[in-house]
């Protein structure tokens, strides 16, 4: 962190506009980990069930209501996704995630006063509220941080992103500990505690400058999107990043803008926009939200005596190896990272599934870590935690943070909006089937679930290797005109790769 911290370009100005605007990609990681152990919301809706109905609620009744309680979260998120294009051209980023926050204080209040009010239903509405709300922060907080940041640093500044989210994951299994706020009495406070950083950043934003090429690409205020830059670059010189986007200005006024119906249907698009969504796929459908979603049931079944510490440990690990690939990035490049952490998973899932089937003589919940009964193999338990903690290290070496920024980087500014909500809705939606399908699925396939997920991984591999380019060290204008030229000379025989090589030049480095 201090290589990034003494670097030229990240001025006091910067760190706390990023810094601002994270705490957005914190929201979503807390409340994607807060619901993690499920006993606390069993006993409320059991409770508020019988008193409703003086009766018990049947078990398949129960995990319906914990399935919609936890896939809500993802519905919500579809939908704010998939709206972030109607709020940062009219409003800003800046200003779009300051007005965002009402969604998360709503979310709170909901939440927090579901076990007062008797009212599960508020849970599941607040789930939704708040869903909304990290849905939004998914396409507000990279779009302003990769518009902001200096072209050599965009992709160390994007994976902060990924930072925060890990980082709220964590803070969530930490305060989730019973002798804290997981309690049964005081799990709604656990789960209101969203407020906190949403007061906090409305507080901090207001003091951060609004995105300098939204100010002059959009805006037309060319004045003050030079006094942002100087700002932010803590010099003078800003004259090269000035020029690009006035170039980029100039273009988007000889074209109309770019709604999402256009962005789907305009050719030029085809190939960034298949190459966006299919990463997030891959960031999705790897398997990862099976693990931060029912870890704490996977550790608990395959014997592990204190299975809540060891999920914290997986938040531990997972915030290691991101900041291993804020370190790394701007040297290795996005596109090698993915492919590692993409081989790593599908290789460990892959191996750790063939053990599983060959030695298990019990039911087993998940391939990726054999799952049988402390009583019978009670090294397995330390297995299980190695096997965990392996592909939650690879998948943050990779799939974790880069999908959420690379998207940004594709795109030039007219689309960029268009193409974060698509890149978004895609994400949100694999999140959704997977939280509410995993469940079900594992029922069914018991020892082999995780095998459907090796499959995919081996397929995003493939397609990252021959499709997904390297955008390291180059302007937004050099990466969108790579798929214009390849679009010009048909886009379905496009290969990144190659139009890459060609667009890098003599720097070996790229």
């Amino acid at each position: 962190m201090s290589v990034l911290l003494c670097a030229p370009q990240v001025t006091p100005s910067l760190l706390m506009a990023v810094g601002s605007a994270v705490l957005g990609s914190l929201q979503f990681g807390y409340n994607t980990g807060v619901i993690n152990a499920p006993q606390r919301v069993y006993n409320f809706v059991s409770s508020t069930w019988l008193w409703r109905f003086s009766e018990p609620i049947s078990h398949p009744a129960l995990t319906a209501l914990w399935s919609l309680t936890v896939a809500i979260f993802p519905v919500g998120g579809m939908i704010g996704s998939f709206s972030v294009g109607l709020f940062v051209n009219r409003f800003g980023r800046k200003n779009s995630m300051l007005g965002a926050n009402v969604l998360a204080v709503l979310s709170a209040a909901l939440m927090g006063l579901s076990q007062l009010a008797s009212s599960f239903e508020m849970l599941i509405v607040g789930r939704f509220v708040v869903g909304v709300f990290c849905g939004l922060c998914t396409g507000f907080v990279p779009m302003y941080v990769e518009e902001i940041s200096p072209t050599t640093l965009r992709g160390a500044l994007g994976t902060l992103h990924q930072l925060g989210v890990v980082i709220g994951i964590l803070l969530a299994q930490i305060l989730g500990l019973e002798w804290l706020l997981g309690s049964l009495s005081l799990w709604p406070v656990l789960l209101s505690f969203t407020v906190l950083p949403a007061l906090l950043q409305c507080v901090l934003l207001p003091f951060c400058p609004e995105s300098p090429r939204y100010l002059l690409i959009n805006c037309s205020q060319e004045s003050e999107a030079h006094e942002v830059l100087v700002k932010l670059r803590g010099t003078e010189n800003v004259a090269e990043d000035m020029q690009e986007m006035r170039e980029e200005s100039h273009r988007m006024q000889q074209e109309t803008s770019v709604s999402i119906l256009e962005l789907l249907r305009t050719p030029a698009y085809k190939q960034p926009l298949m190459v966006a969504v299919m990463l997030q796929l891959s960031q999705q459908l790897s398997g990862i939200n099976a693990v931060f979603y029912y870890s704490t049931g996977i550790f608990e079944k395959a014997g592990v005596s204190q299975p809540v510490y060891a999920t914290i440990g997986t938040g531990v690990v997972n915030t290691a190896f991101t900041v291993v690939s804020l370190f790394v990035v701007e040297r290795v490049g996005r596109r090698p990272l993915h492919l590692i952490g993409l081989m790593g998973m599908a290789v460990l899932g892959g191996t750790a599934a063939a053990l599983g089937c060959v030695n298990c003589k019990v039911h087993c919940v998940s391939a990726l870590v054999c799952l049988c009964s402390q009583e019978q193999l009670a090294w397995m338990s330390y297995v299980s935690i190695a096997a965990i903690f392996s592909f939650v290290a690879f998948f943050e070496i990779g799939p974790g943070p880069i999908p959420w920024f690379i998207v940004a980087e594709l795109f030039s500014q007219g689309p960029r909006p268009a193409a974060v909500a698509v890149a978004g809705f895609s994400n949100w939606s694999a999140n959704f089937l997977v939280g509410i399908c995993f469940q079900y699925i594992e029922q069914l396939c018991g020892p082999f679930v995780f095998i459907i997920f090796t499959v995919l991984l081996l397929a995003f591999f493939i397609f990252t290797y021959f499709k997904v380019p390297e955008t390291k060290g180059r302007t937004f204008e050099e990466i969108s005109a790579g798929f214009k030229r390849a679009g010009a000379g048909g886009a379905d025989k496009y290969s990144a790769s190659e139009e890459f090589n060609t667009l890098r030049g003599d720097d070996p480095d790229l």
